[in-house]
């Protein structure tokens, strides 16, 4: 009878910290006006202003990114007539990639006063432009991890690892985290974006045989 093998099955986690050379932000405008075509034209206006002066400042046109456009009528409810249209809301949402993040807080400052009043700061995330070498040192502790974990248990196990049965990167450990946007962009002059540090986290399970 075929004796079947023993193994035990550990999960690792790891992080790797890296100074951020990408800063994603996304920024919209919202304009409501009488009519459609009035409301439309706004938004596009504000939408075209923003956009220039985002490549009138090195921004390029590949980190210009049009992500959302919707046109609706605004709906009160009045007694005796039941629904009316107020009016017309139209919006546009430009996610822009920022490489040089020195220049970060006047590039957006500057795209802030170019759409007016109708701007909304919608959240910006800061990132890597290539995150391949610090995802490599976040596997690298993931699997550290997982290693002296499975080390431990078959020590107290009172045997030792063989070879690796199974490896799987697991998911779930999202970074950078986003930082928390912003509805309203108010006194955009007076906002510095600090770039510090940006983690990225790994996770792998991994299957050792038990040797005796």
């Amino acid at each position: 009878m075929t004796e079947i093998p023993r193994t035990i099955s550990v999960s690792g986690t790891g992080s790797a910290e890296a100074a951020p050379d990408l800063l994603t932000f996304s920024i919209g405008v919202e304009c409501r006006r009488e009519n459609v075509a009035a409301a439309y034209g706004g938004a596009g206006g504000a939408s075209a202003a923003i956009s220039a002066v985002l490549r009138d400042r090195g921004v390029e046109s590949r980190d210009i990114t049009t992500s959302g456009l919707n046109v609706r009528a605004e709906v009160n409810w009045q007694e005796g007539l039941g629904q009316t249209v107020s009016g017309y809301l139209a919006s546009s949402v430009l996610s822009v990639r920022i490489r040089e993040l020195a220049a970060s807080s006047e590039i957006i400052a500057a795209a802030v006063a170019a759409g007016g009043d109708d701007v909304r700061l919608n959240g910006l995330e800061l990132g890597f432009a290539d995150p391949a070498a610090v995802t490599a040192r976040a596997r690298e502790a993931a699997w550290a991890d997982a290693l002296a974990t499975a080390r431990h248990f078959a020590s107290l196990a009172g045997a030792s690892l063989g070879k690796v049965v199974s490896l799987a990167q697991q998911t779930g450990y999202p970074a950078p985290i986003p930082v928390a946007g912003l509805q309203r962009a108010v006194a955009a002059e007076s906002l510095t974006v600090e770039a510090g540090e940006s983690s990225v986290s790994a996770a792998v399970g991994v299957v050792w045989e038990l040797l005796d």
